[in-house]
């Protein structure tokens, strides 16, 4: 995958600490809701920007240590009651150590965990709001819970013995030596100075985040139902970046690394794309149209951030390296142009939440510089795990999106359904007018054929990535029942 790779200039970035208040600048909102594939408009009350869009809060919160503070950090951690992470709690340190979830400076508090399940906001000090809509907790059994007793410091170890991080109090010190008038104020205004304990409670979670508790939600067997009956909250000291060692690291670009990519690009607007599916020629189409609306809007160098969801995702989704092929053939075959194209691996685990989920997603590609955010059908959603019918109205995520407390600099971008349209041989966007001249390919219409071998339609998707996902297909070993291989552990 040596041509993707050349997309991108890897650069070594300083540690960004924010200060305590959170302290947030935001520039004067003006919310974009373009219906892509629709006739372009002008846009006289936007401000066309030539600066990338500011974090939450201000400032990137980036939870490494320093180099220097390697080796003793882990000999610390070898001396610290120990909670072992799961994959899925790695891909959470992951994501909260780069800056993803600004400005969280670790897992969540109660105060933090409430207000994101009955508000999808944090309030800062300062009485702005950020949007946070999926709680980031790490769960503890009673016997963890016994084994840390009093200690205000815990040590975070993967499956392999490994030190990860430290979980603190709040180190008032360090915040000292910067403005300690103002650390002081934040840790009134949170009320809290050290690691805190606090009930899981389970049900509510799951209700509040996913609208039912119906059995057979991915993320809740994964992750919730044989949790721990307690969460543990505090802030991260993250001993090294976090590598999986797959092959991909080098695409798992953190927020600070995005941001000096767009500017040595000289991007002036940077649209975000996230999927977990293989790109076809509709999603080529709707992305390339966005850019083509954002120069028409007066932007310069609109840059696309092609964005994958590179965490965990449920069994019978295509496994992120295979998707990678896949998009490594998309610009390879010029459906994309890789010039005005980064692509990127985002380390989220994937919760399947829909309207819920959404705003998670596009908050965290705020702090990764992007300004305007494509959204369609029934983002972030899934089939309903129990009734034949999708758990989420299709709809329910772009208009949330469009009115979600905490996204209102973020320019919502919905888009029209594309279908290939046998009229012309390629993909187009559906025209109501004559509904006979569309064909639909469903997602599982789609793997049907690549697992029969079999062509879809010219213009669907280009040949190569189309021969990508049937070598997928046809690597997999399927039990007599017809199942797809279990998930990967976590």
């Amino acid at each position: 995958m040596a041509s993707m790779a050349t997309l991108f200039v890897k650069t070594p970035f300083p540690s960004h600490s924010l200060s305590k208040t959170f302290d947030t600048h935001f520039a004067p909102s003006f919310k974009v809701n373009i219906s892509l594939g629709a006739k372009a408009k002008t846009h006289p009350g936007l401000r066309v920007s030539s600066g990338l869009i500011e974090p939450d809060g201000g400032k990137l919160v980036e939870l490494l240590v320093e180099d220097s503070q390697r080796d003793l950090k882990k000999g610390e951690a070898l001396s610290l009651p120990r909670i072992k992470l799961s994959r899925i709690d790695v891909e959470w340190v992951h994501v909260l150590s780069e800056g993803w979830a600004t400005p969280l400076r670790g897992f969540m508090r109660e105060r933090e965990f409430l207000q994101t399940l009955h508000f999808n906001s944090l309030r800062l000090d300062d009485g702005s709001v950020v949007n946070m809509s999926v709680p980031i907790v790490l769960a503890i059994d009673d016997a963890q819970k016994h084994r840390i007793g009093d200690s205000k410091r815990v040590a975070l170890f993967d499956s392999q013995g490994n030190p990860v991080a430290i979980l603190n109090d709040f180190i008032l010190g360090k915040w000292e030596s910067r403005d300690a008038r103002i650390g002081i104020e934040y840790a009134w205004g949170f009320g809290h100075f050290s690691i805190e304990i606090y009930k899981h409670p389970k049900e509510e979670r799951i209700a509040r985040t996913w609208g039912t508790t119906a059995p057979g939600l991915p993320y809740v067997e994964q992750t919730i139902t044989n949790a721990g009956n307690w969460l543990i909250g505090g802030d991260l000291e993250v001993i090294e970046p976090i590598k999986y060692h797959d092959g991909l690291d080098h695409f798992r670009l953190s927020p600070a690394e995005l941001r000096d990519e767009f500017t040595r690009r000289n991007a002036d607007a940077v649209f975000a794309f996230q999927l977990r599916n293989p790109v076809h020629n509709g999603h080529a189409l709707l992305m390339t149209d966005t850019r083509k609306r954002l120069l028409d809007m007066g932007y310069k160098n609109p840059v696309l951030l092609l964005h994958p969801l590179g965490g965990y995702t449920k069994a019978d989704d295509v496994p992120l390296g295979w998707r990678m092929k896949q998009h490594e053939k998309v610009l390879e075959d010029g459906v994309l142009d890789p010039e005005t194209t980064v692509v990127s691996i985002f380390p989220s685990p994937m919760h399947y939440a829909g309207p819920t989920e959404v705003q998670w997603h596009a908050k965290a590609r705020i702090n990764a510089g992007a300004n305007f955010y494509i959204v369609g059908r029934d983002p972030a959603g899934m089939s309903h795990p129990v009734e034949k019918r999708d758990l989420y109205d299709a709809d329910h995520g772009k208009k949330v999106l469009s009115m979600a407390p905490g996204l209102e600099r973020l320019n919502i971008l919905p888009f029209k359904v594309a279908a290939y349209d046998k009229t012309q041989g390629k993909m187009a966007f559906f025209d109501p007018s004559r509904p006979q001249d569309f064909l639909f390919i469903s997602g599982t219409k789609m793997r049907t054929l690549a697992r029969n071998k079999e062509n879809p339609p010219d213009g669907f998707m280009c040949p190569g990535g189309w021969k990508v996902l049937v070598e997928y297909y046809d690597s997999l070993v399927v039990s007599t029942n017809g199942k797809v291989p279990e998930a990967v552990p976590v």
